[in-house]
């Protein structure tokens, strides 16, 4: 009985040994499981932007698993994923380690990166005019804004708009270019030059001669192009960055005030300048810190700023036309330099001429830049209208102190004591007694000496038939007959004559007129 149990107990403990050794070989040949290495990490949590998406034996695997998972995701957008996904490996030590199927930590990252994508913007397209950028949604659409803005200066589709890749670029931009339509239907690669700026050269007739008639010039639209440079760019934007083709088509092609430099031509007034350059007189006046007011004095050469309405997307085209018209000759002028430049006559009054004109005219939008007569019969000539001009500066103005403040200004004012003048010929400033006086303009001195209500007075006649007066001096440093020149000390000011205390008078007489001296002085 004894030996039974004995063999019994024997047989159980074997049979428990063999199962236990069953156990661990199975565990050992599970997929999925890393035998525990006493202190060694034996599996490597993955994490994307703070997200576990599961567990991997070689932490390499990680970083491929990501890039084709970003892949998958980015293709699921209709545009660009806009994310930044970070990766994150920890070793981790786990005696029953179990790890993620490649495939399924795949499918854990792209939920992550959808579930995180910062924005996705859609393909657009992107039309550059120099600084003026609209963006459009499909390439048609650009193509369709630009063909818009050449069909306002043709009748019929003449020209076609092309876009064809820039091949001086790293990144994907086309131009636009024109072509006939004539070409487009044939698909020919032959584009017009974009906004060569040749013009039309007026001395050029080749194939016209005197024996050919109007009817033999082919007249219409001859070519039409883009004054500068128009770019389309691929691009990737939001619904709201995007405008409708009227939109785009209203921000390229409505005019804007540009600022420009005229240079002042002989004979022009400001009113003509300001009508020929559409700027406001008030705007041309405000614009020119030169200009007081309307009547300001001018000369050729002279810079002025002006604006001019100009759209960000310029056309050029070119017209054959026939036309009967009056026309003008041009100016005659006749050089006095004897004269300053503000002076001039007319020696002959113009009569305009009547003509019948074949001719190629060039463009800027409405505007007409050139004229170059291809032919033109005259049916009675032009008589030019002869002008007589000055070719001396005239003299310039100059405040006669330094310093000072305006006390009493030109014009009408309250009488400052009894005797005085309720209009006021010149202008006071109120200054020390004894601070220097100088020549406003260098010219002759016609009196120096007392006079009367001026206290002590020194006249100045000008070589442009103005003068200058100086009043209310304390001491006078010039004679009569002398010559003077611009910023020569001529006196001291002073308190003399009928005056209310310390300053200089002074007036500026034109044609024997007092006129306000602020308005001439430099």
């Amino acid at each position: 009985m004894n030996y039974l149990t004995r063999y019994h107990k024997a047989l159980a403990y074997t049979r428990m040994k063999t199962e236990a050794m069953i156990v661990i070989l199975a565990l050992f040949l599970l997929p999925g499981f890393t035998p525990w290495k006493g202190g060694q990490e034996n599996v490597f949590e993955v994490m994307v932007s703070g997200q576990t998406v599961g567990r991997l034996r070689n932490p390499d695997q990680a970083r491929e698993i990501l890039r084709q998972a970003h892949l998958n995701a980015a293709k699921d957008c209709e545009g660009i994923l806009l994310t930044d996904p970070s990766l994150y490996v920890e070793p981790r030590v786990d005696d029953f380690a179990h790890f993620t199927d490649p495939e399924e930590m795949q499918r854990n990252m792209e939920q992550v990166l959808k579930d995180s994508a910062i924005n996705t913007d859609k393909p657009a397209y992107s039309v550059k005019v120099g600084q003026t950028m609209v963006n459009v949604k499909t390439l048609d659409n650009a193509r369709d804004v630009l063909q818009a803005a050449i069909n306002v200066y043709q009748e019929k589709e003449d020209f076609k708009v092309q876009l064809v890749p820039d091949s001086g670029r790293q990144i994907n931009v086309l131009t636009a270019d024109t072509v006939s339509a004539e070409a487009a239907a044939k698909d020919e690669k032959a584009v017009l030059t974009v906004g060569s700026g040749e013009g039309i050269d007026p001395e050029n007739t080749d194939g016209i001669s005197g024996g050919v008639g109007f009817d033999a010039f082919d007249y219409g639209l001859k070519d039409l192009r883009f004054a500068g440079k128009v770019e389309v760019v691929e691009s990737y934007l939001s619904e709201d960055q995007l405008s409708d083709s009227d939109q785009a088509l209203q921000m390229l092609t409505v005019p804007m005030q540009e600022q420009k430099i005229y240079k002042v031509q002989p004979g022009d007034t400001l009113s003509e300048i300001a009508i020929d350059t559409q700027t406001p007189l008030d705007t041309l006046i405000a614009l020119n810190e030169s200009l007081e007011d309307e009547n300001s004095t001018i000369k050729a050469d002279q810079e002025l700023i002006i604006t001019s309405p100009v759209p960000p997307l310029s056309i050029d085209r070119e017209e054959e036309q026939y036309y009967e018209e009056d026309y003008e000759a041009e100016i005659e002028y006749i050089y006095n330099d004897d004269w300053y430049t503000t002076d001039k006559e007319v020696r002959q009054a113009p009569s305009a001429g009547h003509r019948k004109v074949a001719a190629k005219k060039l463009y800027r939008n409405d505007k007409e830049l050139e004229t170059q007569i291809l032919m033109q019969e005259v049916t009675y000539p032009a008589v030019p209208k002869i002008v007589e001009v000055g070719t001396k500066v005239p003299p310039t103005y100059i405040k006669p102190i330094s310093g000072g403040r305006i006390s009493s200004p030109f014009g009408r004012r309250k009488a400052p004591k009894k005797g005085a003048s309720t209009y006021h010929k010149g202008i006071d400033w109120a200054t020390p007694v004894g601070t220097a006086v100088v020549a406003s303009s260098g010219g002759v001195v016609e009196r120096a000496g007392w006079g009367s209500g001026y206290g002590y007075v020194v006249y100045i006649s000008h070589a442009d038939g103005r003068q200058t007066r100086y009043g209310h001096l304390s001491k006078v440093l010039v004679k009569p007959g002398e010559r003077v020149s611009q910023g020569q000390k001529i006196a001291l000011s002073g308190n003399t004559g009928r005056s209310t205390g310390p300053h200089i008078h002074f007036e500026l007489l034109i044609n024997g007129t007092a006129v306000d001296p602020l308005k001439y002085l430099n």
